[in-house]
């Protein structure tokens, strides 16, 4: 019995040697970083306002920043709830209706968002996550009537919402809620007015206090390709 307790003993003073596990790494990476002066006003934005509006072509990480935050927000619980929303309008020909509940039909057409969650919180805590109701992708189908409260929702491709469309939606938004408004104008795919145009044009008419932050060519941070095909189009006005 004696040499067993001395064994112990001499294990128990051991030094503890503790190791990083990839899930850890997973679940606390690095803050993000601004690749460019308007992702860091938008970040800054993001930091300091309830509502944000974000403009600009694609490619300048206006959707990978907003999926990044969304991921953080909810891993350190500053937030009870993420929604994802956003028009199911088609960004060219229609390939039939997708199988499945509403939220599975939704599910392709915010999948930017969602991958971007994903890659920064891992599969397994994303997976939970959903299952608990603490990320809601929400189709505007059954949006009104929701209120939403103490979460971070975005709204996704705006300019593809309609007048109606984006007044439901705003005013679904509750206390200790922030809302991000992602879109680029040039891209709408409505025959109608774009609602995202209403909301910038009441926004800059009333001086209403929410940044709209608006990204540029000059701003592409995707790839030089990627720059290249955005800029040959603009200047072509394709």
């Amino acid at each position: 019995m004696k040499r067993r307790r001395a064994r112990l003993e001499l294990v128990d003073d051991r030094p503890i040697r503790v190791h990083r596990t990839r899930f850890e790494e997973e679940r606390n990476p690095p803050p993000i970083q601004p690749m460019t002066a308007r992702q860091a006003e938008y970040l800054d934005a993001l930091g300091s306002h309830p509502q944000v509006i974000v403009l600009g072509p694609a490619g300048t990480g206006k959707t990978y920043i907003a999926g990044t935050r969304a991921a953080d927000l909810l891993r350190q619980r500053r937030v009870a709830k993420v929604v994802i929303t956003r028009p199911n309008v088609p960004s060219g020909r229609s390939l039939g209706f997708f199988p499945g509940t509403l939220e599975d039909k939704i599910a392709p057409w915010v999948a930017p968002l969602t991958e971007t969650m994903k890659e920064r919180m891992g599969d397994g805590a994303f997976e939970i996550a959903v299952k608990a109701g603490d990320i809601e992708v929400v189709p505007f189908e059954v949006m009104r009537g929701r209120t939403f409260k103490n979460c971070l929702v975005i709204l996704d491709e705006a300019q593809n919402t309609t007048p109606a469309e984006i007044k439901m939606f705003l005013t679904r938004i509750g206390d200790d809620t922030q809302v991000i408004i992602n879109g680029d104008v040039s891209q709408t795919d409505l025959r109608e007015t774009s609602g995202l145009r209403t909301v910038i044009h009441l926004v800059k008419s009333r001086m209403m206090p929410i940044p709209i932050v608006e990204f540029g060519l000059d701003d592409i941070v995707r790839s030089g390709i990627c720059a290249e095909w955005v800029r040959a189009f603009e200047e072509a006005r394709v």
